[in-house]
């Protein structure tokens, strides 16, 4: 799988895990170069409080396009660190 924003690849992977239809990246995964560390949250009932990260990428920023979870309720330990994304980014197989 990648994941593709502005004409980038942000992030390769064969071994996403998928929950409620999102590609979750491992950490590995990512180009850490495109990332930046956000101040926002949120919580999901069974997967606990998510983090994120906004991109940037040939000088244009996505503000929270990736969400992950560095300490998931145990339903969703799978996916702890894992990366997901939105706002436009494209996951292709």
């Amino acid at each position: 799988m990648k994941a593709i924003w502005n004409d980038q690849i942000i992030a390769e992977s064969d071994n996403t895990v998928v929950v409620e239809g999102n590609h979750y990246f491992p950490p590995s995964a990512i180009k850490s170069e495109f990332f930046k560390d956000s101040q926002t949250h949120t919580t999901c009932p069974w997967k606990g409080e998510a983090s994120y990260y906004s991109l940037s990428v040939n000088g244009a920023e996505n503000p929270d396009a990736a969400w992950y979870y560095p300490n998931p309720k145990d339903a969703a330990s799978e996916i702890k660190d894992h990366v997901a994304f939105w706002k436009g980014v494209s996951v292709i197989d």
